[in-house]
């Protein structure tokens, strides 16, 4: 179990680090920064939101309860504090998150594959994509497409086809930065979310991955090639749709032109 208190901005650091805390203990009155604005910023970044947090605080007034609460704290404890106690609260809300955190796993998961699903993919990319427009951080985005799939059912069973998705899933995740989000998209169509990743960058790994699954041999001997479509967060987009339009975009052209490349737009 791991536990951290935090003051100042310090804080936020902390909470944002790997792996992330269990849960955070946060008080009302800081300096340079109130425990409410704090909370109010945990829960409106994707990757601190779930975090639980439980206000311990001097200040015993229904309204600052009350506050605390509705800005997503999961509890609210006055002091004096009585340690035992605060530990049974604390064990209660790590094992309730514990258990949501396997339920959200499962909804969010491929359950063939192991990669995150669209829908997962699609929240992260809006949730980046405000971040990019704030900071100014180049994001860039892959479609990738099994060429042929088709074939490998018809040919093998879909049995054997699952089995070259599950492989093409384990060679993308080994492909992953921390920062990356890779993902089934539908079917044997996959994406790759990069953050931090100018468009010349991620031509280079698009094309790293086009010839790594081509070196591969596939179980019954099968061989695989993918097409590629490639593309980043311009100035002027505004919704998360233009960009993996153009993703997809670039992805057909990448099959017009015959299959097993990468081409960017």
């Amino acid at each position: 179990m791991r536990l951290r208190t935090n003051r100042k901005l310090l804080f936020l650091a902390l909470a944002v680090s790997d792996p992330a805390p269990d849960l955070i203990l946060l008080d009302i009155e800081m300096p340079d920064l109130g425990g409410h604005e704090v909370c109010k910023q945990l829960k409106s970044q994707l990757h601190t939101r779930d975090i639980p947090v439980i206000f311990v605080t001097a200040r015993d007034d229904e309204g600052n309860e009350q506050l605390g609460l509705q800005l997503g704290a999961v509890d609210y404890i006055t002091k004096p504090v009585r340690p035992l106690t605060v530990l049974a609260r604390v064990n209660t809300h790590i094992t309730l998150k514990q258990q949501r955190d396997m339920l959200q796993e499962m909804a969010l998961k491929d359950q063939l594959t192991g990669l995150y699903n669209r829908y997962y993919l699609l929240e992260a990319a809006e949730q980046r994509m405000a971040n990019a427009a704030r900071h100014g951080t180049p994001i860039s985005i892959l479609m990738l497409d099994i060429d042929y799939f088709k074939n490998i059912n018809d040919q093998h069973g879909h049995l054997v086809g699952d089995s070259v998705l599950a492989r093409m899933a384990t060679e993308l995740l080994s492909a992953c930065r921390k920062e990356d989000i890779a993902a089934r998209y539908g079917g044997e169509e996959f994406a790759f979310l990069l953050g931090y990743c100018p468009i010349d960058v991620a031509e280079a790994k698009a094309e790293v991955i086009r010839q790594q699954v081509e070196s591969i041999s596939f179980s019954h001997g099968i061989k695989v090639t993918v097409s590629i479509g490639v593309t980043h967060l311009r100035a002027e987009d505004t919704t998360i749709e233009q960009l993996f339009d153009r993703a997809d975009k670039a992805l057909y052209q990448a099959k017009k032109l015959g299959r097993n490349q990468v081409c960017v737009n």
